[in-house]
């Protein structure tokens, strides 16, 4: 079979590109004393950067973007420009002089920084798109922007009323997850999600579910309860999320496909550790949005060039590091919750707080002058025996592996702690196959 398109896609790094933005945030930070002092509070209490949080940035100077391969599109509301890429803030080019900071709550935000009601906010509480100017400062704008789902720099005035948002995130976010079938829950959940991109536009819904996914993970990870804190001391949430990875069985995997495609989201590339590795996995993302899904599932080598995202995968006995983890722990997608979000940080700043705060880190996978990665040690989940005597019964688990998830649990969760330079939009295919073995349940104690 011939490769698809979405097999094609390979990233590099965008030097030229990204030094455009590396000389605004300069400028910006040298000229604006506000944006350098929250620059420094970035680093020391959550281990970030500000390039992991802007949203857009005038840039300095505006002459040749065409010439490193950002583009000029329209949003609504006026013309920026855009790097399709890489992974980079939108640069603006006319107007003020301007920096905007993403953040998951305005108000959060304000409270954070002790700034009251008369900092206006642009945008009702309900709409996809709010901002609100905090600061002039040497000549600079700074602002905040909240997006659920939005892309431009004006609200569009199509906000859903107060009851069905009530109503649309209860159903997201407090979605039932525990089924008699993986087959009624993935059918369930899929009727709610047309229901809710009818409702609110399927932008606005994608936006609105990962929120509660997140709120799930978060709620069975240390690692990322300690680590959101650190970043709500200064009102941020997980804006500076990378991608969500949820693990599938063979069997679910195209029901998993299908429901994020939903939500708008499109295969981006395939990911291949390697014909020996016994996975692979399908790069999605929702281009307005800003989502990104890493869906992880076992492969065999015959398998890693066909659409496996769409075709359908048949049952095996042998399991893989993420087969066994979806048979101990359940669907990433219904009763397990994600096996880890991934974030972008100061890699070395990072990896150091955590650990200050007992929370430690396995060893990088990726230190590349433009990607570094690894996992935050992970989170063991106790595991529901019923399951532990099906994979002894169908001869998946040995016994004394049966008698360590009883006694001890198995791995169910990471934080995982990126850092993205020179526009580098892609992942690592070559180091991650050894974590992903180290995080096999037959091998952790």
């Amino acid at each position: 079979m011939a490769p698809s398109q979405a097999e094609l896609v390979r990233w590099s790094p965008q030097q030229e590109a990204a030094a455009s933005v590396t000389r605004s945030i300069e400028q910006a930070v040298n000229d604006c004393s506000w944006l350098a002092g929250f620059a420094e509070r970035l680093i020391r209490e959550t281990g970030t950067r500000l390039i992991d949080w802007l949203d857009r940035i005038s840039a300095v100077p505006a002459a040749h973007l065409a010439e490193t391969g950002w583009q000029a599109t329209a949003e609504p509301g006026g013309s920026v420009w855009m790097h399709p890429s890489a992974q980079l803030p939108r640069l603006l080019v006319d107007g003020p002089m301007l920096a905007a900071i993403k953040v998951e709550s305005i108000e959060q935000f304000l409270i954070a920084h002790r700034l009251d009601s008369r900092t206006e906010i642009v945008g009702h509480e309900r709409d996809s798109l709010r901002r609100a100017l905090i600061c002039r400062d040497g000549g600079w704008e700074v602002h905040v922007v909240e997006r659920r789902g939005a892309l431009g720099w004006w609200p569009d005035g199509a906000m859903p009323t107060a009851d069905m948002l009530s109503s649309i995130r209860r159903s997201l976010w407090l979605r039932r997850r525990d089924w008699p079938t993986d087959e009624e829950g993935f059918a369930a959940t899929q009727s709610m999600l047309r229901d809710a991109c009818q409702m609110l536009g399927r932008d606005r819904a994608c936006a609105e579910f990962f929120a509660g996914e997140r709120s799930y993970w978060q709620a069975r990870n240390r690692a990322a309860q300690v680590q959101r804190m650190r970043q709500d001391r200064l009102g941020l949430g997980w804006a500076n999320h990378d991608h969500h990875t949820y693990r599938s069985s063979r069997t679910a995997f195209r029901h998993l496909i299908a429901a994020l495609e939903l939500l708008g989201m499109q295969c981006r590339e395939q990911f291949h550790p390697g014909e020996g590795a016994g996975w692979g996995a399908q790069v999605l993302e929702q281009p307005v949005a800003g989502i990104v899904v890493f869906a992880d599932v076992d492969l065999s080598p015959n398998e890693i060039r066909e659409d496996f995202s769409h075709l359908g995968l048949n049952d095996r006995k042998e399991l893989s590091t993420v087969g066994l983890w979806c048979a101990l722990h359940g669907e990433a997608f219904l009763q397990a919750g994600m096996h880890h979000l991934e974030a972008q940080f100061d890699f070395d700043a990072a990896r150091q707080q955590l650990a200050a705060e007992d929370i430690s880190s396995m060893p990088p996978f990726t230190d590349l002058p433009f990607l570094k990665q690894c996992f935050t040690t992970g989170e063991r989940w106790a595991v529901d025996p019923r399951r532990i005597e099906r994979l002894l019964a169908s001869g998946r688990i040995t016994a004394e592996q049966a008698d360590s998830f009883r006694r001890e649990g198995a791995i169910g969760s990471h934080l995982e702690l990126l850092q993205r330079d020179q526009g580098y939009k892609g992942f690592n295919q070559t180091g991650i196959d050894q974590i992903i073995a180290a995080t096999d349940p037959r091998r952790c104690k």
